[in-house]
């Protein structure tokens, strides 16, 4: 009897718990390797860090930046998936994980990006950073002008894949900052989610070295790396109900233990954190007048279809300000910006909407009115 009374507590007390309202944490000491961070994917924000600004090397996970400076390449035209890439005698001399290009060898720009991504092939990097810009020296420097527009502070790129060398540096950080620059990018995700491929004709067979594509829900990439410098590194991104995360871990000293901080680190973000899609609040959508106008008000409009990062259990709190004058001067043209909703949590503002103009005002035009009164004085005469 006593037995069930306590079975009997511990349901009503779990009952009786707010849902959505999440009491997991994440210490450092749960977290193995010396450098870590967890980032939104949409915002940037950073949610959980250890030593995120310590620099380091990071082996494979350089191919991050490559890999952007081709997709940008694909997006502008410069390049396309089909184009034909030769492999030269310094690409094919390239050590450590390769795909054993031969001089001279050719495959597409496609199969080259597939090496890349899945098999972390430092031969295959090099020729494609060659069939860009012509040298791995040049391909580098535009790696290093990109990382400094992105605000990339404690990363020097040396070569183009990840191979240890003196003063080949980066920060858990800067990789999330890469990382994310990466997946804006979402035709990397169609590389980055295979798990087994072929190349040659099915004579070269590709295995994923992420291997939390196997074990973690919603995984959707990105990139590993591991060299006797850098150790076991890793930039996870995944996505649950609308949540993209990416989660970078540098410097651990196994494969295994890289994986499952990524695992717990990512665990931490999901439990903690959601998308609220907010509803247009009651009079965001209204008449306004107008000033010197042809017309004496007009409607307005508001469109919310984004969402925004939230701790969970937080949904409940937030509120919302609707910022609108009274009156406008003309003109004013459809689509133009006339005033803004603005939610807060815990009076903070998180985010902002505009609400905008629905229609067209035009100045009040003199001549017109006349017309209009000498049109209708017209109309009325009797003759």
């Amino acid at each position: 009897m006593f037995f069930l009374r306590k079975i009997s507590i511990v349901l009503a007390i779990v009952l009786c718990m707010p849902l959505g309202i999440s009491a997991v944490a994440l210490s450092d000491n749960e977290i193995t390797a010396p450098s870590a961070v967890l980032i939104d994917q949409k915002t940037g924000k950073v949610l959980y860090e250890k030593n995120a600004h310590e620099v380091r090397a990071c082996a494979s996970i350089t191919k991050v930046m490559t890999l952007t400076l081709v997709m940008e390449a694909l997006d502008s035209g410069k390049i396309s998936l089909s184009d034909t890439v030769t492999a030269s005698e310094h690409a094919s001399s390239m050590g450590g994980s390769d795909i054993w290009l031969e001089v001279g060898e050719t495959m597409t720009v496609d199969e080259m990006i597939k090496a890349t991504v899945v098999a972390s092939a430092n031969d295959a990097a090099v020729a494609l950073a060659e069939y860009l810009c012509g040298t791995e020296e040049e391909f580098v420097a535009q790696m290093n002008k990109k990382a400094k527009e992105l605000g990339m502070k404690e990363t020097v790129f040396k070569n183009c894949n990840g191979l240890d060398e003196d003063g080949h540096v980066t920060s858990a950080y800067d990789v999330a900052v890469m990382s994310r620059e990466l997946t804006k990018h979402k035709k990397i995700y169609d590389y980055s989610n295979i798990w087994m491929d072929t190349l040659r004709g099915g004579k070269t067979q590709l295995v994923n070295t992420n291997k939390l594509l196997k074990s973690y829900r919603g995984i959707t990439g990105l990139k590993t790396g591991t060299t006797s410098k850098a150790g076991s590194c890793i930039s996870a991104t995944a996505e649950r109900d609308g949540l993209s995360l990416i989660a970078v871990v540098l410097g651990s000293q196994t494969g295994k233990s890289r994986f499952t901080d990524a695992s717990k680190i990512l665990d931490y973000g999901f439990a903690n954190y959601g998308m609220y899609t907010p509803k247009v609040p009651e009079g965001a959508v209204t008449d306004i007048s107008v000033k010197n106008g042809m017309t004496d008000k007009i409607k307005t409009n508001a469109k919310i279809d984004t969402s925004f990062l939230i701790k969970k259990g937080e949904g409940e709190k937030i509120s919302s300000e609707i910022v609108l004058p009274q009156e406008i001067d003309a003109p004013v043209e459809k689509g133009a910006v006339v005033g803004k909703i603005i939610y807060k949590s815990g009076g903070k503002q998180i985010a902002e909407y505009p609400i905008t103009a629905a229609e067209n005002a035009e100045q009040i035009n003199f001549f017109e009115i006349f017309g209009m009164i000498f049109r209708s004085i017209s109309g009325n005469i009797v003759v």
